[in-house]
């Protein structure tokens, strides 16, 4: 069994799992395609030592990326870039590495605590 994500104009719409004679045979009339993802792949590094598979896990909202063959979610703040080798959303400014929770503030450009 594997994970299949359900694709339609780049945006993920279902997780599945099936096999991959499921998803060939289908008969879907439902526009869009399905494509494997990889519950163990997160920023492109396979959480078990596996071979990791487009990126990340696809989730639905999400973005399938046909050019980098790769699962992301949507930009999360405008300011915030997407890195090319993980396919992860990064913050202008790096998350505190204190043990405090904190939000993104958008408008101030900072990490602000949660207390």
């Amino acid at each position: 069994m594997a994970h299949f994500a359900k694709v339609r104009n780049r945006t993920v719409t279902n997780v599945i799992v099936a096999d991959q004679d499921f998803v060939d045979s289908y008969i879907d009339h439902e526009p869009g395609k399905w494509v494997q993802t990889s519950y163990n792949t997160r920023g492109g590094v396979h959480t078990e030592g596996g071979t990791p598979l487009r990126k990340n896990f696809a989730s639905i909202g999400g973005v399938y990326d046909s050019e980098r063959d790769a699962f992301y979610i949507q930009q999360p703040y405008s300011s915030w870039t997407l890195n090319e080798s993980t396919c992860q959303w990064e913050p202008p400014v790096a998350y505190p590495d204190d043990d405090k929770k904190y939000e993104w503030n958008e408008t101030d450009q900072q990490w602000d605590e949660i207390t």
